[in-house]
């Protein structure tokens, strides 16, 4: 489909440090030549609710994965119509804009453009211009705040950024190039998804086994006590939390890295936060609590989809974890496998309480009260040893997949920046193409992380 794509065959200079040259025929405008703000508002919030995701634009709300706050009326929010630009203005440099597919209610702190309708401006052309790679450039410079995760995106600033445009035949070329390689490009990346859920699965039926009854396979069991547990070994017994962990409450120490939860990687000293932005750090290093090597911390909005993990450091994490000490004879790692199996989620989403049910929290008094399973350490450190063997192959597999997964998401930013900034031309490419049938697969597209939340308009970092 891409083979044999060229340069156009004459350009000029754009003068623009994200663009170079463009081809020769199209014209460079200010956004307000294009678009114009429009502010119009819901007199009885009945619309469909819409929110704006990094990785997928504009999207229903209820298709969302978070939700944080549902307000009792949405009468007065701002509606936006199939074709409008929606901006989410404090996330604008991250990915949070998208033109609509939809009418609907969105929220009063995102902005509204609409094209002009003498600019013959293809809204999809548009949607891939600003989502783009080399546009993203102009949205961190035009973004103003003092803090770098609160950065600012102004109607004025907004409309002052130039946009580069072909003819409208050419817009349409472009979508239509765009949209063929995207549907193959989401493909690939679905049946990528689609192995490692498998992997996964048989990565948890490893360790679901070895954690609820141990590796010796002629042990004798007896009742576990527990609804959601059945027989256990013998010699295992049940106890609270609390006799596993006690609850650590220190202040943090200047100098220490910040320390995050991720659902993927257990905890982390990344530079970013699980929604891939900059961290924003208390510059009171006693205003987070602290963490030692080889404590176990939660996240309490989150423990019910396993943010939980063991730190591999001394460090500083959020005031909204709970931060576990294992006791003499807990193995920390023994219990990240146990509540990371589906079983024990389940039972922490059951002890979760929250005015929203997907943001429920679990709090240290409410876990110290729950049931686990105790053994002797020298068989926890057995059956750890035992799962990291018997996964590795597992491991290895799920990595490569993902890391597949990336290079396709890589090509995709790549070829979609050089196509809508004018460095290929795909004119005569996209008159060669066969509409495509209609993916029934594709329910959501393939490129949104699988476990990360992606909606800009509701999910805020907590104590970070």
């Amino acid at each position: 489909m891409i083979e044999g794509l060229k340069p156009y065959t004459e350009y000029k200079e754009s003068g623009l440090p994200w663009l170079g040259s463009v081809p020769a025929h199209w014209v460079t405008k200010r956004g307000k030549s294009y678009m114009t703000a429009i502010d119009r508002r819901s007199q009885a919030g009945k619309e469909e609710l819409l929110t704006v995701s990094s990785a997928r634009g504009v999207i229903p709300r209820n298709t969302a994965k978070v939700t944080m706050f549902k307000a009792e009326s949405y009468a007065g929010y701002k509606l936006c119509w199939p074709g409008d630009l929606v901006i989410n203005s404090l996330w604008a440099w991250g990915g949070g804009l998208g033109v609509a597919a939809h009418h609907g209610i969105i929220s009063t702190a995102y902005s509204v453009y609409r094209p002009r309708p003498s600019a013959q401006m293809n809204p999809r052309f548009l949607h891939e211009l600003v989502r783009s790679s080399s546009f993203n450039w102009e949205l961190h410079v035009r973004s103003k705040g003092i803090w770098i995760s609160r950065l600012q995106l102004t109607d004025t600033s907004f409309l002052d950024a130039p946009i580069p445009l072909p003819p409208p035949v050419e817009q349409a070329a472009i979508v239509r190039f765009l949209d063929h390689a995207n549907r193959k490009i989401d493909g690939f990346i679905r049946a990528k998804r689609k192995l490692i859920g498998l992997l996964n699965e048989q990565k948890q039926a490893i360790i679901h086994r070895a954690v609820t009854r141990g590796l010796n396979a002629a042990t004798a069991f007896k009742p576990s006590g527990i609804p959601w547990l059945s027989g256990i070994p013998a010699h295992w017994g049940i106890v609270r939390n609390m006799a596993l962990f006690a609850h650590r409450v220190e202040p943090g120490v200047a100098g220490h890295p910040v320390l995050q939860v991720s659902l993927r990687s257990g905890i982390t000293a990344e530079e970013l936060d699980q929604f891939g932005r900059p961290k924003r750090l208390i510059a009171d290093a006693t205003k987070y609590k602290r963490i030692h090597q080889g404590d176990m911390a939660y996240n309490t909005m989150r423990m019910w989809q396993g943010a939980v993990g063991v730190s591999p450091c001394d460090g500083l994490v959020s005031p909204a974890y709970v931060v576990l000490k294992p006791r003499q004879d807990t193995c920390a790692d023994f219990y990240d496998f146990i509540f990371h199996t589906e079983i024990y989620k389940q039972q922490v989403n059951r002890q979760s309480t929250g005015i929203v049910s997907d943001r429920n929290r679990l709090y240290w008094d409410s876990f110290k009260q729950m049931p686990n399973l105790t053994l002797p350490r020298k068989e926890q450190q057995e059956i750890v040893t035992f799962i990291a063997k018997e996964t590795a192959a597992l491991n290895t597999a799920i990595a490569r997949t993902e890391r597949e997964i990336a290079l396709m998401q890589e090509y995709r930013t790549r070829l979609t920046a050089d196509i809508v900034t004018g460095k290929l031309d795909v004119r005569e490419a996209a008159a060669k193409l066969t509409d495509l049938p209609i993916d029934t697969a594709a329910t959501e597209p393939a490129a949104e992380a699988l476990d990360e939340a992606s909606d800009l308009e509701d999910a805020e970092p907590e104590g970070i």
